[in-house]
This record gives C-alpha cells, sequence and structure tokens, in this order.
C-alpha cells in the first residue's frame, strides 16, 4: 500500500510537472505569436514561476482526476491484468483531459489557456499520460519487472 501511495504522488507530481511545462510555453507561443521576442531565460523563469505559483490550484485538481482515472483503470485491470500500461497511461491521458472539458462546461470558461487548442489539450492529455506511465513503472511487482 505504502508503495502504490508513493507511486501515485511520484506520478501526480510527474504530470504536474509536465502540465504546467505545457501551459507555460503554450502561453509563451502565443506571445511569440504576436511578434515579441521570448528568449530561452524567459522560458526558464516562466517555467519555474509557473511550478511553484500554481500548486494551489491546478496541482489539487491534477491529484483529483488522477485518484478517479487510476481507481477506474484499476477496477478494469483487475479483469484484463495483460493491458496494464495501456490501462494506466490512457487513464493519465484522460484525466487531463477531461479535467479541463469538465471546467469548460461546468464554469463555461477555459481555465489554462493553451487548452483552447487541440494541440494544447493534447499536449495536457500527453502529461497525464506520462503520469500513468509512471504509475504504472512504480507499481509493478518486483517479478514482473524487466
Amino acid at each position: 500500500m505504502t508503495r502504490t501511495i508513493g507511486a501515485f504522488l511520484v506520478a501526480v507530481i510527474g504530470t504536474y510537472i509536465l502540465g504546467v511545462l505545457f501551459i507555460g510555453q503554450g502561453n509563451l507561443a502565443n506571445v511569440a505569436e504576436m511578434g515579441l521576442t521570448v528568449e530561452f531565460s524567459d522560458r526558464l523563469d516562466t517555467l519555474l514561476h509557473d511550478l511553484t505559483h500554481m500548486t494551489a490550484i491546478y496541482l489539487p485538481l491534477v491529484t483529483v482526476s488522477s485518484i478517479i482515472a487510476f481507481s477506474v483503470a484499476a477496477a478494469i485491470i483487475r479483469l484484463t491484468p495483460n493491458l496494464r500500461l495501456i490501462g494506466y497511461v490512457s487513464a493519465g491521458f484522460v484525466a487531463l483531459i477531461a479535467l479541463h472539458l469538465i471546467m469548460k462546461m461546468v464554469l463555461g470558461l477555459t481555465g489554462v489557456a493553451p487548452t483552447r487548442t487541440i494541440m494544447g489539450l493534447i499536449a495536457q492529455g500527453a502529461a497525464g499520460a506520462f503520469g500513468g506511465y509512471l504509475f504504472h513503472i512504480l507499481t509493478l511487482k518486483k517479478s514482473a519487472q524487466p
């Protein structure tokens, strides 16, 4: 149980870091499209700022969506254990996509600007898929690891 909780925390943090990276860089891409110069130092400053300032809102949302997604995936994986990898990766992907679509439907606004585009939304899904992959790898039984 302790390993599962630890794996979950690592997966959520991995999802959060990658998701925040995609959010910040998506925002900077929009700034660059307006003709402004975006230096590498601006990109790094944005990442560090976002990582430290989005914890109060975005991290809890990622956590809740991951709890729901991984719980559903675990129930399905019990029935089809050979689909464990794709189950957790898909669950993470769907969790982040659903998070943004539900916010849009319930609140009537896009909480994260880059998710207004399909590429921004897919990037968030990729962050969730990365978290699902981390969870899969970290919760493998010792005998099942390569």
